[in-house]
């Protein structure tokens, strides 16, 4: 299963011509499976300019699969751990959320379709599946 970061859905939402959100256009014509965090929607609805950016945003991802935690504190620890080995590296992860989208991808066991710099370092400490 793809997993879509809000790095992605933000260009693709605006129709930016970025390789990710041309990617993710590509991956809604094909019909491929896919799923959003359930954290990217909240991240998307905050960035909403006004109430009918809102409605439409609301429309649009209340009709999409979400990928929510199943095991809150297995999800929450492994994601720190995350966080807690790239220290230990000398690797900055900006978000602590990436952190929580990278473990909750690795427990689908699916592949991230991103645009963001932390989810490549957090491959120096997890197999983490990217586009």
């Amino acid at each position: 299963m793809i997993i879509v970061d809000t790095s992605v859905l933000i260009p693709f939402f605006r129709g930016d011509d970025t390789k990710p959100a041309r990617r993710m256009r590509e991956i809604e014509e094909q019909l491929i499976p896919f799923a959003i965090p359930a954290l990217c929607c909240q991240e998307l609805l905050q960035g909403a300019k006004d109430p009918r950016e809102w409605k439409l945003l609301t429309r649009h991802l209340e009709t999409q699969e979400l990928l929510t935690v199943r095991d809150p504190w297995k999800t929450h620890s492994a994601a720190a751990r995350i966080y807690f080995d790239c220290r230990r590296k000398g690797i900055t992860i900006s978000s602590a959320i990436d952190c929580l989208i990278a473990q909750l991808v690795l427990e689908s066991d699916g592949t991230l379709l991103h645009d963001d710099v932390d989810f490549e370092r957090i491959k120096a400490v997890r197999p983490l599946r990217t586009l």
